[in-house]
């Protein structure tokens, strides 16, 4: 790629890859895999207030995956923060033209 390229890695600047990143999509991935694993939660007992657990069970994951879902949000939201803190400074073009 040649240097002028947008997608041309800069010097100095974060992996695209982060630890935030990773984190953020394992919160985004828990949420999926407890709800496609349906041996995990297929039974009726223990009921909760008459409902059976496979029910309460699905109904409780709602709000989880609303915080899994936040808690990604939130990562992905600070590294890119520290991304644009850490990027280098370009000069504005002198021409007035894209830079």
């Amino acid at each position: 790629m040649p240097p002028s390229s947008p997608h041309a890695p800069v010097p100095g600047a974060p992996p695209a890859v982060s630890v935030a990143r990773v984190l953020a999509g394992l919160c985004l991935l828990v949420p999926i895999v407890v709800m496609l694993w349906v041996p995990s939660y297929n039974r009726l007992a223990p009921g909760l207030g008459g409902m059976p657990f496979f029910y309460w069970y699905q109904l409780l994951w709602v709000p989880v995956s609303a915080l899994f879902t936040g808690t990604a949000y939130l990562l992905v939201r600070r590294d890119e923060a520290l991304r644009r803190a850490a990027a280098p400074v370009r000069p504005a073009p002198k021409d007035g033209g894209p830079a």
